[in-house]
């Protein structure tokens, strides 16, 4: 399906991609800094509420919290992937300025409702934390390690403690408590550059403190001069019980001389000690997995087809080699039109499509301009990639349509909304039952008409000019004669049928991924963030070999036991990985998510269902892919009569 012009063209970007992957140590923040004047105004705002026991956000201002300006502001939204993250990012009450430290302010009181209690309490039993952005970094808590020292950074900050949960000072609670009272801590950092340091300061970290206090008239005075010394001490707490709620907060200014603002995420995205190791170490195992595979092939591809060539291709020994045996028993038969052809080419089409985004993709990555700075950036990169290569979806469908025969325009139409209308489905379904739950990740009504529009006014044309000029390349001709009547195949042995085959094999390609995928699972379910894309490209490689490696050695010893059903079979050798990929997410969920609620696993289940057929369709096509070129080249390797 390549050209032998576009071949070196390729192996250049993959040197580049591997070259990028070794220094992933770098990147881009994708947004420009800004300098805050002493005494200037700084904007806080608040985020979407997450759980990760629910796996729902909800709007901030859905509980009975202090409004900004006495309404729910709208949301400020800024691309495709923020929608379809669910940020709600808002203003908020609370009021900064650069340098002003404040020891306590009172935001304002609520008198909740009812309901709205019972809604608070949910949302703390259900273990949601708040979300405030200052300079698009987002507020942690820190905890460390007590053995080894370690800081990690927990994204966000608890809105209470649940009831017999316990605090960070007191024994389990009798009554659910609300961390009314927090205590924000900004750091701040000094330009270098004269011209620049003239402006202002760079904030250069934000870090949240929640805790539980009940107010009187003697604290948080409006003069803060009178709140010197001042501090929520434990004992006093605001609980669930109570009908009305102060809100309060204090901002610490800090100024970090070492931290500088092109190095600000650094602590949010560098791993621990232990997890670099099991990066590492899943290198490692994928490593030894290649080196077992490629030894496998080297000796099918160096000494058994070697043997096999120079028998085929001896003159000097005709007689022998009219004798046909193995694979060379099956050429009349090897070309043979597969069952279901352009439903297979419609599969790999759109598995050429998913490899191509997932590759550009990796690519924007590694140089940075997909950094968590550039909120929602890797869901709206990945989704206007997928449409643009329509094209080469429609391409590929076409030319093998055009190899099997069936060149219609109604298969092509098939590439262009089979598996987008697949994935399009189960995310409207998703839709409404977030929609029914009021979650800030349900997708706008007008927002469904875009991607609809994208869709079906952009992608699918590109499919249909992908295939034209599909369709005006030459035909990819069989190297032998098909014959007209199909051969027999033999009885195969149990360990030589397809769903044995199938299956095992498959545990392979996931064996050399299946490390990773425990991280990048954390940055979906667990609200982590994943930036270890050189880590990342390595393991897409190796997959990629894994993949390639595994389908060949298969397909050659199903040829050698004359059974010339290959074409979909070496789709699904290594496209079975994707099955492997859903039962580990079944232990995942099993083993580390604490979900409680039904509409919960829907979600889970649903979005994982859909990312291991996705992750089928590009394992299967890589393995398809090199059975064809590797099938295609021994057969036109040998003399048949």
């Amino acid at each position: 399906f390549f050209s032998q012009a576009a071949m070196p063209t390729i192996l250049r970007w993959a040197v580049l991609a591997c070259s990028l992957a070794l220094g992933a140590g770098f990147y881009l923040p994708g947004v420009t800094p800004v300098e805050y004047p002493i005494g200037s105004p700084v904007r806080v705002k608040v985020n979407s509420i997450t759980s990760t026991k629910t796996a729902i956000p909800y709007d901030y201002y859905s509980l009975p919290v202090c409004l900004p300006w006495g309404k729910n502001p709208k949301p400020q939204v800024e691309n495709f992937g923020e929608i379809l993250w669910g940020d709600s990012i808002k203003p908020s009450p609370y009021i900064a300025h650069m340098g002003t430290n404040i020891t306590c302010r009172r935001a304002c009181a609520t008198t909740p409702s009812p309901k709205e209690m019972k809604k608070l309490t949910a949302r703390i039993e259900e273990s949601y934390r708040g979300q405030l952005i200052v300079d698009n970094l987002p507020v942690s808590e820190i905890f460390t390690q007590k053995i080894k020292g370690f800081r990690t950074f927990m994204l966000g900050y608890p809105l209470g403690t649940p009831k017999q949960g316990k605090t960070a000072f007191t024994a389990p609670v009798p009554v659910t408590q609300i961390n009314n009272h927090l205590s924000l801590t900004i750091k701040y950092h000094k330009p270098q550059d004269l011209v620049t340091a003239a402006k202002g300061f760079r904030i250069v970290g934000f870090h949240v403190l929640a805790s539980s206090w009940k107010h009187d008239d003697n604290t948080c005075m409006r003069d803060d001069a009178q709140n010197a010394g001042w501090y929520p001490r434990p004992g006093n707490p605001t609980t669930v019980e109570d009908k009305t709620i102060v809100w309060s907060y204090s901002v610490t200014w800090i100024e970090d001389y070492d931290l500088a603002w092109s190095s600000r995420w650094d602590p949010y995205l560098s791993s621990a000690e232990t997890d670099a190791k099991i990066h590492w170490f899943s290198i490692v195992n994928s490593l030894l997995i290649i080196l077992f595979l490629s030894g496998m092939v080297a000796m099918i591809m160096l000494r058994a087809l070697h043997k096999d060539f120079n028998r085929y291709n001896d003159p000097d020994n005709a007689d022998e080699a009219q004798e046909e045996t193995g694979w060379k028993l099956v050429h009349g038969d090897v070309f043979r039109k597969p069952q279901y052809a352009p439903l297979l080419a419609t599969y790999i089409g759109t598995g050429c499509q998913l490899l191509g985004m997932a590759f550009i993709t990796t690519i924007f990555a590694l140089a940075g301009f997909l950094s968590p700075a550039n909120r929602g950036g890797l869901l709206t990169a990945m989704l206007l990639l997928f449409i643009l290569l329509g094209s080469y979806a429609g391409y590929v469908s076409a030319r093998m349509c055009k190899m099997f025969r069936c060149q219609t325009w109604g298969n092509i139409a098939f590439t262009g909304t089979f598996y987008p209308g697949q994935v399009f489905g189960v995310f409207f379904f998703m839709d409404l039952t977030l929609w029914g739950m009021s979650a800030s990740n349900a997708v706008p009504f007008t927002t469904l008409l875009a991607l609809l529009g994208l869709w079906l006014c952009v992608s699918l044309p590109l499919v249909f000019v992908g295939a034209v000029v599909g369709y005006k390349r030459p035909v990819i001709e069989a190297p032998v004669t098909v014959n007209v009547i199909p051969r027999n195949i033999p009885e195969q042995r149990w360990y030589m049928k397809t769903p044995f085959t199938v299956l095992m094999a498959g545990i392979l390609p996931f064996g050399a991924a299946f490390i990773e995928l425990f991280f990048i699972l954390s940055s979906l379910w667990l609200n982590r963030f994943y930036y270890v894309f050189g880590f990342l490209a390595l393991v897409i490689l190796i997959l990629t070999i894994t993949c390639a490696e595994i389908t060949i050695v298969m397909v050659y010893f199903q040829l050698c036991y004359e059974d010339y059903r290959w074409w979909w079979r070496s789709f699904f050798i290594s496209g079975s990985s994707g099955f492997h990929l859903f039962l580990y997410s079944i232990f995942y969920f099993a083993t580390t998510l604490r979900m409680k609620k039904f509409w919960s696993y829907v979600i889970y289940f649903g979005w994982m269902l859909v990312i291991s057929y996705t992750f089928t369709i590009i394992t299967g096509t890589i393995g398809f892919l090199a059975s064809f070129f590797f099938v295609h080249y021994i057969y036109s390797s040998i003399k048949v009569e």
